[in-house]
């Protein structure tokens, strides 16, 4: 928007500057005798976007974060607001190599910019989606999604709160997106932000997390570099995280509420540490699944871990579950989910949550009928067309699926 300063000028002067003010006088209306002027009813109100039925959007820009980091900033097609809250993801539905890949990310812009949002993605070696999106999606081009969806989020709170937020890797992002927001709403929280990476290179959002600090902010950010690299002047900690450091770092750690994000091995750590140190865990917070370890296990072409090991394969009674278009046809007990029982038979089933949140194992089925509890990773209208999530459906007959 480009804002102009209004001049209140003479026709003399309206005739210099070479421009004058056009005055339209409108008709007036009369109702019963009386006579009353009409009146602009001005701009509709913008709606909000609606996971329902809203599922395009459009990319505005691309920007390099790190070598293999990149952010993409995307609008609503349709004119809406995209609410979140900070902390939440989206689901991506690509459609790559003659498939629909299911992706999700954190969404790692404001939420309280509504009229965009961005999401920053880190290459994955092997990884179909990560790769796709580096190499080919371009401003202007539309990708559909689902969401925004997930429960990691700091809520909302009048009060000050003192926050500690740990990440590693692309880990950074969901709590990128809360200390922007809580940035732009000029919320007085407390918040140390400690950002664990390979080499200094590799910090994600470096500049603009040290431009966030400050005289009169109430951020402090502190990152922690496994290995220097080619930074010789790196005034940082070196090392990994650990409960010492973080003392150093945080002295108070044990007032604040912690969130953490990141690799599933520097989450584990985290927890350890910190129930070490005497922290009260009902103040942890973890995201409940990891979506970059996700896409590195699937590029690697393993089958994706499921959210409890399945140990002793029940009595083969049950359904007759058949992939229609692999041939595989495997048996699925009533009261275990379709992608469990898949894995068991080592039938890959790419999911992430497990949980019937990110959409990531939705599939067409062609035949039968199932048990899905789902936590909103699936449209009514997708679940109408005979859409379902292979981690929270049961079956309660035979099924041939679209796989």
């Amino acid at each position: 928007m480009v804002c102009r300063p209004h001049v209140r000028a003479s026709a003399g002067q309206a005739g210099r500057h070479g421009c004058r003010r056009r005055m339209t006088r409108r008709p007036l209306s009369t109702a019963q005798g009386g006579m009353t002027m009409q009146q602009d009813a001005g701009p509709p109100p913008v709606r909000n976007w609606d996971p329902e039925t809203d599922d395009t959007l459009v990319c505005r820009a691309v920007r390099d974060e790190t070598q293999d980091v990149k952010t993409f900033v995307f609008a609503p097609r349709h004119p809406c607001l995209f609410r979140f809250k900070p902390g939440q993801f989206i689901t991506l539905e690509l459609p790559i190599g003659g498939e629909t890949i299911h992706r999700s990310y954190t969404v790692s812009s404001s939420a309280a910019r509504p009229h965009r949002l961005s999401i920053t993605v880190k290459r994955v070696p092997g990884g179909p989606v990560s790769n796709w999106l580096h190499d080919h999606l371009k401003p202007g081009d539309t990708i559909r999604a689902v969401g925004p969806l997930g429960e990691f989020t700091p809520g909302v709170s009048e009060a000050p709160r003192k926050f500690l937020f740990l990440s590693g890797g692309s880990g950074i992002t969901p709590l990128m997106s809360m200390t922007r927001t809580f940035d732009d709403l000029g919320d007085d929280h407390d918040i140390i932000f400690v950002h664990a990476a390979r080499t200094p290179a590799d910090i994600v959002f470096r500049r603009e997390l040290d431009a966030l600090t400050g005289p009169g902010r109430h951020l402090r950010v502190a990152h922690v570099c496994e290995e220097v690299g080619g930074e010789a002047h790196w005034a940082g900690f070196t090392g990994r995280l650990s409960l010492p450091m973080l003392g150093l770092i945080a002295p108070d750690f044990k007032d604040r509420e912690v969130f953490v994000c990141g690799p599933g091995p520097f989450m584990k750590a985290v927890r350890a540490f910190l129930e070490e140190g005497g922290f009260d865990m009902s103040r942890y917070h973890q995201e409940s699944f990891n979506f970059e370890e996700m896409a590195a296990v699937l590029a690697a072409g393993a089958p994706p871990p499921m959210a409890a090991p399945i140990l002793d394969m029940p009595s083969p009674t049950g359904f007759r579950v058949e992939f229609a278009k692999s041939g595989k046809v495997f048996t699925c007990p009533p009261d275990m989910p379709v992608a469990d029982a898949a894995s068991a038979a080592d039938i890959r089933v790419p999911t992430s949550c497990s949980q019937g949140l990110c959409g990531t194992c939705k599939t067409r089925l062609i035949a039968g009928t199932v048990e899905m509890n789902h936590t909103g990773g699936i449209r009514k209208r997708e679940i109408d067309q005979g859409l379902i999530l292979l981690c929270c459906s049961r079956p309660t007959s035979d099924l041939v699926i679209e796989r």
